[in-house]
């Protein structure tokens, strides 16, 4: 079983900056790719930033040049930083790694979301 804790979303005023954090726990070999998805009210989730193992990135035309994804691989931890943001950032950000557990098998889990509210 493994988990995910996100943290960090937040209310916040356009052009600021939130940094939101993802910590996987349990039976955990290694992590290949880490990502942060979005939805906002009535739309689909999309895929907002990803990073693979050897930190090759890749980010929605949207956030390119003001979002960063990292990650932390000793500590299960990816992170994403959140600049610039605009009203339309507004959503529910989701994190999702794609975990290789003790027993070899390949699992892709989710947080459970964590809200980011762009206003005035």
């Amino acid at each position: 079983q493994v988990q995910l804790v996100e943290s960090g979303g937040g209310l916040v005023q356009p052009g600021g900056s939130l940094r939101l954090s993802c910590v996987a726990s349990g039976s955990i070999l290694i992590i290949n790719d880490m990502g942060w998805y979005r939805q906002a009210p009535g739309k689909e989730r999309e895929l907002v930033a990803q990073i693979s193992r050897g930190d090759g990135t890749k980010y929605a035309d949207s956030v390119k040049g003001r979002f960063i994804i990292s990650r932390d691989n000793p500590g299960n931890t990816v992170y994403l930083q959140m600049n610039s943001l605009k009203l339309e950032d507004t959503a529910a950000y989701y994190c999702k790694m794609s975990v290789v557990e003790f027993s070899s098998r390949n699992v892709d889990t989710w947080g459970q979301g964590t809200p980011v509210t762009v206003s005035p």
